[in-house]
């Protein structure tokens, strides 16, 4: 965010006075300290940039401008979310942020998006190889034995990570363990590699069977993948965002019905179930994909973030019931691209910059996702999808 650019629009912002100005008076790193626009030898030679940077890119030679917007108010009620929030959405699709911002206004006239968050971990899945389906069975059945050792193992390598469950999956002489870890207000992938490297030097070191070849990972942890035992089984934070919009609502804001909705919903459900598609939801990664730029996430993680159940249903009052199930969201408040100023700016604009506050994040997120599936589909089933595209999406 160009500190040179000020906003006077008045919101609730949690956490902050009622001006976003506040948001040029962070703790954030300084944007200054990283030009967008330099000539090469500067950036090449800037030794505090290469420190700022360091973790993030290698042969780094600029920027690459994505405008950012804000969207909301958003009003959210959750376990961890509690408040009204203007979210910061990074993109180039015109129309966007508008949709999210009238799902959102639907949702705040119903008295705000509630949300839980039901399950939090993350997976590394390492594969071993033996001579024998029996070595693989044995070291199998003896992994299952050395559990009380990992923990001491996981605290060697990180002091957050902490080692939850494993599960031995054998096929032929191959063995997959599942190996289920939570990551603090990480995302933690990086996280978890070191932990589960841990965990495999020790079984290297000490099992009775020793395997033919081994992986750090055997591309069954759903990382960076859309897959279905992401959505039955979840990965990261497994979130639930939901909200009643009554009647009047639906029809003064989204200028639809429950009912047409609701059609629309289920069209697009059977729709999408003939595709082969793992969930049912419409845009989810419209909202990630701009939230993770936004604010330093892992934007490879949107494929699996994004897989997700919507549900819509019209309740006995004539109301409009929606609910988005993430069961998948890997975001976190720490690391990675967090620490960057425009990116550590835009997270403590929606009081999530830093330590505890990685769920609080994600049930962000979700509320999010829920607001645009809202307004998407009342566009599309009313027909004016088409137009707010040509009005707002095109120069």
């Amino acid at each position: 965010m160009s500190r040179t650019t000020h906003t006077n629009q008045k919101a609730e912002v949690k956490g902050k006075p009622s001006t976003l100005k506040t948001i040029h008076r962070s703790k954030a790193p300084h944007t200054n300290s990283l030009p967008y626009i330099s000539g090469h030898q500067k950036l090449e030679h800037s030794q505090s940039l290469r420190r700022t940077l360091k973790g993030n890119i290698e042969n780094f030679v600029g920027y690459t401008q994505v405008p950012l917007g804000l969207a909301g108010p958003l009003l959210i009620n959750g376990d961890y979310a509690k408040g009204t929030y203007m979210i910061p959405l990074a993109t180039t699709e015109g129309a966007l942020v508008a949709s999210y911002s009238r799902g959102m206004k639907a949702a705040k006239l119903a008295g705000g998006i509630n949300t839980i968050c039901v399950k939090d971990q993350l997976e590394r899945v390492p594969y071993f190889e033996f001579a024998s389906a029996k070595a693989a069975r044995d070291f199998g059945n003896w992994i299952k034995q050395q559990e009380h050792e990992f923990q001491p193992l996981v605290s060697s390598t990180s002091n957050y990570c902490l080692y939850k469950s494993l599960k031995v999956i054998q096929e032929g002489r191959g063995v997959l363990l599942k190996l289920s870890f939570t990551t603090a207000d990480a995302a933690g992938q990086n996280m978890v590699t070191l932990a589960t490297e841990a965990i495999c030097q020790y079984a290297l070191s000490h099992s009775p069977a020793q395997p033919t070849n081994w992986y750090i990972e055997g591309n069954h942890s759903g990382d960076k993948k859309a897959q279905s035992m992401s959505l039955s089984q979840a990965r990261g934070k497994k979130i639930i965002a939901e909200v009643t919009l009554p009647r009047a609502v639906v029809k003064k804001i989204l200028k639809s019905t429950p009912e047409a909705i609701c059609q629309y919903y289920l069209t697009a459900t059977l729709s999408n179930l003939q595709t082969g598609a793992i969930g049912n939801v419409g845009h989810v990664a419209n909202a990630l994909t701009a939230i993770y730029l936004a604010c330093g996430q892992d934007v490879a993680g949107v494929t699996e973030s994004a897989i997700g159940i919507l549900r819509m249903e019209t309740t006995k009052e004539g109301d409009l019931y929606a609910a988005l199930t993430l069961p998948a969201l890997v975001v976190g408040t720490v690391g990675g691209g967090t620490h960057l100023p425009t990116q550590a700016e835009a997270l403590q604009l929606i009081d999530c910059y830093g330590a505890g506050k990685a769920r609080q994040f994600a049930e962000i997120c979700c509320a999010t996702a829920l607001a645009g599936e809202l307004s998407i589909a009342a566009a599309i089933a009313e027909n004016h999808f088409t137009r707010a595209h040509k009005i707002l999406g095109r120069r």
